[in-house]
């Protein structure tokens, strides 16, 4: 089957050929992002092959279906980029990769807390100057402080058993309960306890309607001071500029992101001798107790092949006239939208049958 593949690295490229082997996909490979106006690309190829920061609107949706593009295989768990109102009124197949490593995003997560609590990147950085002094290097030990974990999915579960290694205190808030974590000591609590008793919070949760600035100014004030935030899930979980006011108030003692509500335009893309023209993550930027990466949490060896393998098989499944294993339930992602799509073109007469 023929599949276009937007937002291409080297890596991508290398990862899913090497997972295509003996499935005989033919890629074309673009390293542009989809957009409305690079959608054109995708005409006459039955699936596109996506990724975090693509874009992929109703309108989009729309000019992709004219396209005869039927199946979105995108190579990431999350989807909120996806209209899938759009998507199901198009009927169009949407599929993902929902588990390919815990474990890397996991690790990352409490890679970012050892990192501000003892400080590695300002002592790294100093030491790379020549300088050894410690003034300015105390940290503080991760033991026996409370950790409230937002979000116990796989990524979430994983990192209290960790965080349980090192001594500390986990709390945790979800919808549903894991009873693996209930059984080693996870107590669930509300949200509001939660955001008062955590020294530590760590957000492992989709991002939905109801968990959209779930960290604002109205929940910040219910934190300890000096609390540390931590966000290795998606970035629209947090408002930036409530994050901002409450570093600069104290409030806030550290905050680690490995994403950003509107990191699509610079993520991913050298801005070494460029100027970052977003002045929100400009400001981050500049504080000492704030350590920002590039959406890299799950960028591990094993993730990647995790990723290309289950994109290949999804895309497989759909070519065979079978279920994705990553296949996304719309009724249970979404809300069924019940009027027509709203956009200024006609959905073909083939996508409302």
């Amino acid at each position: 089957m023929k599949v276009a593949v937007f937002s291409t690295k080297p890596y991508d490229k290398e990862f899913l050929l090497l997972a295509n082997y003996d499935h005989r996909h033919e890629f074309q490979f673009f390293e542009a992002r989809m957009s409305e106006q690079t959608a054109r690309l995708a005409e006459g190829f039955p699936a596109i092959c996506t990724f975090v920061n693509d874009q992929l609107d109703g309108e989009v949706l729309l000019k992709l279906f004219g396209g005869g593009t039927r199946m979105i295989a995108l190579r990431c768990a999350g989807f909120n980029h996806v209209d899938l109102a759009a998507a199901e009124q198009l009927v169009m197949t949407v599929a993902r990769v929902p588990d390919y490593s815990p474990n890397s995003i996991s690790e990352f997560t409490i890679g970012m807390i050892l990192t501000l609590s003892r400080k590695l990147h300002r002592s790294f950085n100093r030491t790379r100057e020549g300088n050894f002094s410690l003034d300015g290097l105390i940290g503080h030990d991760i033991s026996r402080k409370t950790v409230g974990l937002i979000g116990t999915g796989k990524i979430g579960a994983l990192t209290a058993f960790a965080l349980q290694g090192f001594g500390c205190r986990v709390i945790a808030n979800d919808v549903y309960e894991n009873r693996e974590l209930t059984d080693r000591g996870v107590a669930y609590v509300s949200r509001e306890q939660l955001l008062g008793e955590s020294d530590i919070i760590s957000l492992h949760c989709p991002l939905m309607p109801d968990t959209h600035h779930l960290i604002n100014a109205d929940t910040i004030a219910l934190m300890k001071q000096g609390v540390m935030i931590v966000n290795t899930s998606r970035g629209g979980l947090i408002n930036t500029e409530d994050v901002i006011a409450g570093l600069k108030s104290g409030k806030i003692g550290s905050v680690a992101i490995d994403v950003y509500e509107e990191e699509g335009d610079v993520f991913y893309e050298d801005y070494s001798n460029k100027v970052i023209q977003d002045d929100i993550l400009a400001r981050l930027l500049t504080f000492p107790n704030v350590v920002l990466s590039s959406h890299a949490a799950f960028f591990t060896v094993d993730a990647l092949q995790e990723i290309a393998r289950q994109t290949i098989e999804n895309l497989t499944a759909f070519e065979q006239g079978e279920q994705p294993g990553g296949l996304i339930n719309y009724q249970l992602s979404r809300p069924r939208q019940k009027e027509p799509l709203k956009t200024e073109h006609q959905l073909p007469e083939t996508a409302t049958k």
